[in-house]
Parts: structure tokens; sequence; C-alpha cells
């Protein structure tokens, strides 16, 4: 996988998006309260932390009134169908596509659109571009991609000019956007499940399938995302707790079973992408049988 980041050569430069930059054309009437814009000239997420002043494009992608909910927990935002359809309809480079999150039309902090079939590594905020149809029209601001491992720098997303615009407009709440026993997403392509040993215990991740090549650090890194616009990865200890996961995917659904084959090059590390013992891939190979997933263990 190639990476996009702070740390590649004079070509590509990129800090965390964590800092605040400051931009021109900032000096706007108050009023519109929170949004997210595209900057006016579209400047690639490459060239963001290598300039001082930054255009917003004049109308945002997302103002206050397409907001339903924002969660603080999760940083989930459920939005009207108008405005998910915008964000859908983007067209994003593999490279991303830079945004501002803004109150009154001053910026906050920045970050990047991002489409889950990139194979770029980002170190900064995302929005992933929505991928398949889901129960829910909602984006998350997310840490990193394709995972928050890959993050640095603080996080901006609880800023408190940004939480105190979205409490003004009444559109926050405290409580994550969906339930955590809710049935996930359909994909696009398919799901992917993963597993390895460690600490004589069996570990598992669920995660979307795409085109690109998963990464060992990608798979085995902690947290979660159910961002409800299409991209889901889990990771869970135990049998049990992956077959709870496996009954919350939707009937019809293809679940690929990889070993460390499907992986891209790895860091070195002890841990070992594997299947586990006969008897487990059995049990997890029924109980996805009765829910009606297509599950094919692929070493």
């Amino acid at each position: 996988m190639l990476r996009l980041t702070g740390h590649t050569t004079a070509k590509l430069i990129i800090a965390a998006v964590g800092a605040i930059i400051f931009f021109s054309g900032c000096a706007a009437p108050k009023g519109e309260g929170f949004a997210i814009h595209l900057t006016r000239e579209d400047t690639p997420p490459a060239e963001m932390a290598g300039l001082s002043h930054i255009e917003i494009a004049d109308q945002p992608i997302i103002n206050t009134s397409d907001v339903i909910a924002y969660s603080t927990t999760t940083h989930e935002i459920m939005l009207t169908s108008d405005a998910y359809d915008r964000v859908s309809n983007l067209e994003i480079p593999v490279t991303g596509k830079s945004f501002v999150v803004c109150v009154d039309k001053k910026p906050i902090y920045w970050g990047a659109f991002w489409t889950p079939i990139s194979s770029l590594s980002f170190d900064g905020v995302t929005i992933w571009k929505p991928l398949g149809t889901t129960g829910y029209e909602s984006i998350t601001i997310e840490l990193g991609y394709p995972s928050s491992s890959f993050y640095e720098g603080e996080d901006p997303r609880a800023n408190i000019t940004v939480m105190k615009s979205l409490e003004k407009a009444g559109k926050l709440t405290r409580n994550p956007l969906t339930d955590e026993t809710a049935q996930l997403p359909h994909s696009m392509k398919e799901y992917e499940l993963y597993s390895w040993e460690e600490d004589n215990q069996w570990h598992f991740t669920l995660i979307t399938g795409t085109n690109r090549t998963k990464t060992l650090e990608e798979i085995v890194s902690t947290g979660d995302s159910i961002s409800e616009s299409g991209w889901v990865k889990i990771q869970v200890s135990g049998v049990d707790e992956i077959i709870d996961i496996i009954t919350r995917i939707p009937q019809g659904e293809h679940v690929f079973w990889c070993d460390e084959k499907h992986l891209g090059q790895a860091t070195e590390t002890d841990i070992k992408i594997q299947l586990p013992p006969e008897q487990i891939i059995n049990a997890i190979t029924e109980v996805a049988e009765q829910c009606g997933l297509n599950l094919m263990v692929t070493a």
C-alpha cells in the first residue's frame, strides 16, 4: 500500500490535520453556523498543510440545515436525503478531496473526503465516501485512513466552537446514532473476515471488501468503524463474539474468510493472519449458513 503522509518525501507534504491553518476569504458574514466546505480551487490534501491561505468554496457541501443529528460519541452525522446524495455523488480521487469544517464561515479544521477503494493511506481527518445502500443516510468524521492507527496529531473533532454551534442549532446528541445490535449495512462488494491467535485467544476482524489490498496493520489495529456510510470494520476476541457479529450481516451477503496471502506487505510483527482449528471454522460456518450467508474460506 502506498502512503500519503507527512513523512513522505518533498513531493507530498501533509501535516497532522488536527492543526488549525489560516485561510483567506474568511471575513464573511456570520450566521451560517456549522458547515463543511470544499476548497474554492479544489486544493489537493497533499498541498493543504503547505499553504498559509486557502479559500473555501462559497457554498458548503453540508450546512446546518442538512444535519438531522450529530453524535458527540461517534462523530457520525445523520443527514437529509439531499445532503447525503450530494456527498455520495462527489467525485473523489484516490488522493482525496479536501474539505474544511467551519462555523460561520470561519475555518476550524480541515480534512479530506476519501474513497475506500484508495490504496493510499492518510494521517488526517477523513470522511469516507458512502458505499452501497444502508438504512441510515449518514457520514462519519473519521481519524485516518484506512484506520485510526494511521492518524497523527490531536483529535480536532470535539472543537468547542463546533460543538456549541451544533448544540445551539439543536443538532447535538451524546448518544450513538445507531444501535450496536442493529443489522450491518449491505456491502457493494462483499465482506472479508480475518483471524489470528494472540495471547491464547482467537481474534477476528470483519471488514468491508474492496478492490485494494488490506494491510496487516489495518486488520489488527484497534478501533471499530460502523459509519453507516457503507464501511464496516469490527474487531472482536473470541468465537462467541464473532458469531454475534456474523448474525448481524444481512442475509445473502458474501463473506470471504482470508488468510495472510490476501494481505499486502506486512511490517515486522509476531502476529500471523491464519485460520483457526477446523472445529472453530465449522462452528462459524454453520452459523453463517443458518443466517443465509455465503461464507467462503479462501485459504
